[in-house]
């Protein structure tokens, strides 16, 4: 079934994914609802801007009034909901746009969708869609066993984690008070090509590429489950057209790794594809540890690979070396991106110099 899909933060690195693969590998009609911040880029949309089912709209979702037109004049059938402030670190530093982004945002778009909603009729209100996009670290940290599933109860402990729970419980509580068919996902840490360079992967990949000391938080035991960003976008779409309303559908990589054997890797690929006079590993540097830095997390996915037949196709392995190709071969993107506003700098340590 054709959908017209109104994508928020679509200019982001999982939304921007997001809308390649929908304009690519489907028939939907795509609009992108993102403000633009430092994070989203329109350079990592640059294959489909010409794109005739594709439309952009530079809307920020606390604006009621310009979210309330972009329903009115597009008509979506269902929304994708991927607009948010995400770094951790920035929300130690900063927490205002956190809550002003990803509470109060969320808010106003639920709000906005919901008398869309009761405005539709038939087969036009019976198929329309709202999915919430979110995150693992909303149920806080694991110890060295078990994992989160879509039962875990919320103990978000950053201010990022604590904003993206509010953002679940509105949705929810949108669908149970107002019988919106509202479906929440939660995913673990993504990583792949667009990704902004502020996060793990590309300052390792870009910090080790410029002879950088590379930043490893603590000892490096800290565990993740890594998700490559296209598998995540095939969840997602999954998820809108075969999920269960009023449900939640976790998604992850099934590929747990400390961050310091994350960076190994890293050093390893680049070895290979783009030696350097002495080993990358050398510039690996231990810096103090991120406040409050959760041990471990990890998702179970059988929910979603029993209801839905979803499952991961890259490997750690073959996706991380996907990804540190791609930045080797895309520096321009990167040195557009960093116009500035970030130089690859150690954030989230509250003003205290490292």
């Amino acid at each position: 079934m054709t959908r017209s899909i109104l994508v928020t933060g679509g200019a982001g690195f999982i939304g921007s994914a997001l809308v390649r693969h929908l304009l690519a590998g489907t028939g939907h009609r795509v609009v992108n609802v993102d403000s633009l911040t430092y994070a989203g880029n329109l350079d990592s949309l640059a294959p489909v801007l010409p794109h005739p089912r594709y439309a952009f709209e530079r809307v920020d979702i606390r604006d009621a009034d310009e979210v309330a037109r972009v329903f009115a004049e597009h008509r979506p059938d269902a929304v994708m909901h991927l607009a948010a402030e995400s770094h951790v670190d920035r929300s130690i530093e900063g927490a205002a746009p956190f809550i002003a982004t990803n509470v109060v945002g969320t808010y106003t778009l639920l709000d906005a969708a919901r008398r869309h909603w009761e405005g539709l009729a038939g087969d036009e209100r019976e198929r329309f869609r709202f999915l919430h996009v979110s995150t693992d670290e909303v149920f806080g940290s694991l110890g060295a066993e078990g994992k989160f599933t879509e039962s875990t109860p919320y103990q978000p402990n950053s201010p990022y984690s604590a904003s993206k729970a509010s953002s679940d419980h509105l949705a929810r509580a949108w669908h149970h008070t107002y019988g919106l068919p509202v479906l929440v996902t939660n995913c673990s840490n993504n990583y792949g090509p667009y990704q902004f360079p502020e996060k793990l992967i590309p300052v390792v990949v870009l910090s080790a590429l410029a002879g950088r000391p590379i930043p490893v938080y603590g000892d490096g035991g800290n565990v993740r489950d890594w998700l490559f960003v296209d598998d995540h976008v095939r969840a997602l779409l999954a998820v809108l057209e075969g999920g269960r309303v009023g449900e939640t559908y976790n998604v992850g990589g099934d590929s747990e790794r400390s961050n310091l054997q994350v960076v190994k890797t890293i050093c390893a690929i680049l070895d290979d594809v783009a030696p350097a006079a002495a080993p990358y590993e050398s510039l690996i540097t231990f810096v103090r540890d991120r406040p409050g830095h959760d041990w471990r997390y990890a998702v179970d996915t059988s929910k979603i690979s029993a209801e839905l037949g979803w499952a991961p196709a890259e490997t750690f392995e073959s996706g991380l070396r996907r990804t540190v190709q791609w930045y080797l071969e895309n520096g321009e993107w990167c040195r557009r991106v960093m116009d500035g506003s970030y130089q690859l700098q150690r954030l989230g340590l509250l003003g205290e110099a490292v």
